[in-house]
This record gives structure tokens, C-alpha cells and sequence, in this order.
């Protein structure tokens, strides 16, 4: 099999709620997707998606996705794309860094191999661990009073984990998480996510006004020396998200006993195929995972579902399903939530039928 064509299609993303909102006041009310098609001469093609968190979130952003992709797709032309490993190794010698550039590209790869050989993708990522798995609401950051009523309503909905989006003052924050608390019991999981936002002393002041509470903190500052500085000060579970961008900087952390877990962003680290060795990697340490991706629709949540799918059950921790926060559907076939959980498809590869119509007319088409 060879890569014969690559087609890439933007998408708005609108939400449900009208937005969502983050740490240092950064918003997005409508998202941009970039899905991929990687066509080949055995008549098969693949999808992938990159959907960045904005400009402002991590150094990634959509325009700069297709940018990238133009640029990477004529060297990939030819290429056998079920040969994932050397896949990688060609991607990442035509193009230096950017990850996210790649990411969809190597999902529809596995997309493809998964076509190819008649399996889905969960399988050639190790297997399915279990029937679904729950599934983690992220709460946009607002008042303590909004964000109290919004994990009120998602628990009734059926979940049971609700990342508190924090970051901002943290007087404020301190409201924000007792608040939250107030509404689950012990079934219930709540993460306080800065995503960066504080410095050292106030992430610390938060972590000692929540001390008796039941909560993780997840990513309180900017760097990996600063969040290290905060573990080494509270007792509460700690989890590392930004920061951990690929093997040497887990491997570090590991060593440094600096989290109890992490986040894996699909994109962030480069595609499924470096998401998979991340989560190898935990899983010999015994570090929980939460298993997704910087945003994305139909496509996206397929992909953090069969990675999902295919980790044991012991070891994750959370996994989010990006397409139930958006308006617009892009793929028939995408996995959906009920009752809080999610399922990985059954159908060989991501088991995804892009909607043509969402699509719309490809913004660049490279061929031979």
C-alpha cells in the first residue's frame, strides 16, 4: 500500500455552551478542526484530526496545523503509511518539531493499517480492556456558584469526574473548588486544573486551603521545575499535563517522583503512535493516565477512544469525549457517550465515515 494523495478540510467547531473558557482569561467560542484524508493506491483511505486549544494554550495552532501539513505532504507521498514506526522517523526528518503537525497524519495512518488488516484500532494498540469506560466532564471556568451548578448537572448526567477549570485569582479559585466539592460524594472525582495559570505561592496557598478536601491538582504553573516545587510542598494527588510533551521529559519526571499521573494529548506529542509509547511507559511505572487531546470532533474523540479502550482499566484514570461538546457532527460512526461513558468502535480501523458535506471542500489537495 502507498500514500497516493493528501487532502486537508477546516471545520468550525461550535459549542454547546457558547464557550469555554481557561486559565490568564483565554476563550474560545468556536474551534477550528483540521481533518486529514491520507489516500493510497489500495483504494483505502484514512482520517486523522488536529484541533488546537487556540493560539494561547500550547505551541500549537490550526492554521499553523494545515501550514505544516502542506509541508510534510509531498515527502510522504509513496510511503507504505501501515509502516508506522518509519512513518514517524520520515515525518519527523522532514519536519523538525511541531508535533501536532503530524498528529492526524499518523492517526490516519493507524487508520489505515487498521482498514488494511480488518481490526480496530484499539486492537493494534494492545487490546480492549473492558466494555466502555466513564468518561470526565471539563467545567469552564465562571463563577464558584456557575461552575458548582454545571458539575451538578453533568453528575446527574452520569459522570463521575469533573476537571474544575482553574488558574485564575486564587482567593477565587479556593471558592471555586469548595464549591464543586459540595456537590460530589466519595463516588465522585474532582481535579482543580490551573493549566498553568498560577505561580508557585498561590499554587500553593490554593493546595493548603483544599488540603482536607478530596481533590487532585493538576498542572498548577507554567514550568516543570515550578510544578515539581508545588509536589514537593502539598500532599494532595498531583498531576502533570502541559509540561509532558514527549519521553525524555516523562522520563525525568518519573525519576523526580514529580506526579501521580499524567495527561496524554493525542496531538500534543505527535499522533497515536508516540501517545502509545507514553502510555507503555506509565504503565510499567504506575502512573494513571487521563487519555485525550487539545479539542477536536468525531474524529479526534475515535482516536482518544481506542487509545482509551486499549489501556487497562487500573491505569486510567480519565478520558474525555471532545464531540459531545460540540454542535457540529463530522464523522458518521464516532463513538458517543451515554450515561457519562464511551466505547471505542468495533469496525476495523477508527470506524469513523467522515460526513462529506461537513467537510467541505478540501484547502489543499497534494497528489503525485
Amino acid at each position: 500500500m502507498r500514500i497516493t494523495g493528501i487532502r486537508v478540510h477546516q471545520v468550525d467547531l461550535p459549542l454547546h455552551e457558547g464557550g469555554y473558557s481557561w486559565s490568564d482569561g483565554n476563550r474560545v467560542e468556536v474551534f477550528d478542526t483540521t481533518v486529514v484524508a491520507v489516500e493510497t493506491d489500495a483504494g483505502l483511505t484514512g482520517h486523522g484530526e488536529v484541533c488546537p486549544l487556540g493560539p494561547a494554550y500550547l505551541p500549537a495552532y490550526a492554521t499553523g496545523a494545515r501550514t505544516g501539513i502542506a509541508e510534510l505532504a509531498p515527502h510522504l507521498l509513496g510511503s507504505d503509511p501501515t509502516e508506522l514506526l518509519a512513518m514517524d522517523r520520515l515525518m519527523h526528518r522532514a519536519l523538525r518539531g511541531h508535533p501536532y503537525v503530524k498528529s492526524a497524519i499518523d492517526v490516519a495512518c493507524w487508520d489505515l493499517l487498521g482498514q488494511a488488516s480488518g481490526q480496530p484500532v484499539c486492537t493494534l494498540l494492545g487490546g480492549r480492556f473492558g466494555e466502555d469506560f466513564p468518561l470526565y466532564r471539563a467545567i469552564s471556568q465562571d463563577t464558584p456558584e456557575a461552575m458548582a451548578a454545571s458539575v451538578a448537572r453533568y453528575r446527574d448526567e452520569g459522570y463521575t469526574t469533573f476537571q474544575l477549570k482553574v488558574g485564575g485569582d486564587p482567593d477565587t479559585d479556593i471558592e471555586r473548588i469548595h464549591a464543586a466539592a459540595a456537590e460530589l460524594d466519595r463516588r465522585h472525582t474532582l481535579i482543580a486544573d490551573a493549566n498553568t495559570g498560577w505561580l508557585p505561592h498561590q499554587a500553593l496557598r490554593v493546595a493548603a486551603a483544599v488540603r482536607e478536601l478530596d481533590v487532585y491538582i493538576e498542572q498548577p504553573c507554567m514550568s516543570y521545575e515550578e510544578c515539581l516545587t508545588v509536589r514537593r510542598h502539598t500532599d494532595r494527588p498531583f498531576i502533570l499535563d502541559e509540561v509532558i510533551d514527549g519521553v525524555p521529559i516523562l522520563l525525568r519526571a518519573l525519576a523526580d517522583g514529580a506526579m501521580d499521573g499524567i495527561n496524554i494529548k493525542i496531538s500534543k506529542v505527535g499522533g497515536l503512535t508516540r501517545a502509545r509509547r507514553l502510555r507503555d511507559l506509565c504503565l510499567e511505572a504506575g502512573i494513571a493516565m487521563t487519555i485525550e487531546d487539545s479539542w477536536g470532533g468525531d474524529i479526534a474523540t475515535a482516536a482518544i477512544a481506542h487509545l482509551a479502550h486499549s489501556t487497562p482499566a487500573e491505569w486510567r484514570f480519565s478520558v474525555t469525549d471532545f464531540n459531545s461538546y460540540v454542535t457540529v457532527p463530522i464523522a458518521e460512526g464516532a463513538p458517543r457517550r451515554e450515561a457519562g461513558r464511551l466505547a471505542a468502535g468495533t469496525d476495523a480501523g477508527l470506524g469513523v465515515h467522515p460526513i462529506e458535506a461537513a467537510l467541505g471542500e478540501p484547502v489543499s489537495i497534494t497528489r503525485r
